[in-house]
């Protein structure tokens, strides 16, 4: 069963912004890569710290921390020091509020 978290409204995440909300289950940063809406777990499979600040390269996030970057569309991890790969989330728009599902 969905469980449709708001993010904020569709009008604040224009595209090249980023938004994170914090829920039950940890903070996800959600991004709009070109009018497309993408969400993933906020936190580095290196170690633990967030990634939302990191630079945006492309479909790219790069830690801030130790420089680790993982696609913002499938959550991998494409390069050391991380290894695993970080969680995704189906986003939507409803009503002009932004949602992720974070029970998928």
């Amino acid at each position: 069963m969905a469980e449709w978290v708001d993010v904020c409204a569709e009008s604040e995440l224009t595209p090249g912004r980023r938004k994170v909300v914090v829920t039950e289950i940890g903070p996800i940063a959600v991004f709009n890569l070109g009018g497309e809406l993408h969400a993933i777990e906020d936190v580095c499979t290196h170690d633990g710290g967030e990634l939302a600040s990191g630079e945006l390269d492309g479909d790219q996030i790069i830690c801030p921390r130790h420089g680790a970057r993982f696609c913002i569309r499938n959550g991998r991890a494409l390069t050391p020091p991380a290894y695993e790969d970080i969680e995704t989330f189906p986003v939507r728009v409803q009503g002009g509020m932004v949602q992720v599902d974070i029970d998928a």
